[in-house]
């Protein structure tokens, strides 16, 4: 996911949410983190980007 063209992101200011995103760990499967990294890929989109948006979706975000 893009911000668009010629616009500049800023250290420590959210871009496409209110709040900025920290470091987290999660452990999980080589089945799963091989289904949220290609699932990224088809979406363009990073992992962790692709997570974010999973969760807020099922939480009605």
């Amino acid at each position: 996911m893009t911000i668009g063209k010629g616009k500049k992101r800023v250290k420590n200011q959210p871009v496409l949410y209110e709040e900025l995103k920290k470091c987290r760990g999660i452990y999980l499967t080589d089945t799963a983190w091989d289904f949220v990294r290609l699932s990224a890929i088809k979406l363009e989109m990073s992992a962790s980007e692709y997570v974010e948006q999973l969760i807020r979706e099922q939480q009605g975000r």
